[in-house]
């Protein structure tokens, strides 16, 4: 498929709605829920995300969706490693990982976009 906007589902409305906006949602509303049901609240909308990117990016190439689903697909792992306990980020680990991811997911779109958002 051809690249640019048109095949962009994450950058129309309903596509971000469902590809961003929802997962997103879902941490948020999970923040104050207790293990292990906020560790796969978190890890779902992680996976969620991750698989939307990669789809993106093989639909329309979108520069940062290749970098950010990988990256999303990691941080599920890595929530799942601390809900578990196999991680230890003290008793802000939760902070911690929303910063990572929510940093991480900017910096990326950030950095991989001065190139143009196209491949």
């Amino acid at each position: 498929m051809a690249s640019g906007d048109r095949s962009d589902f994450l950058s129309t409305l309903p596509g971000g709605l469902i590809g961003w906006g929802l997962p997103i949602a879902a941490m948020l509303l999970a923040i104050g829920v207790p293990h292990p049901v906020k560790t796969w609240v978190w890890v779902i909308a992680l996976i969620w995300m991750g698989a939307a990117c990669l789809w993106n990016a093989h639909r329309c190439k979108r520069r940062h969706c290749f970098w950010t689903g990988p990256f999303f697909l990691v941080m599920g792992l890595a929530v799942l490693a601390y809900g578990y306990g196999f991680v230890d980020l003290g008793g802000q680990g939760w902070k911690w990982l929303g910063a990572v991811i929510g940093i991480g997911a900017w910096a990326i779109a950030a950095i991989t976009e001065r190139e143009g958002r196209y491949r």
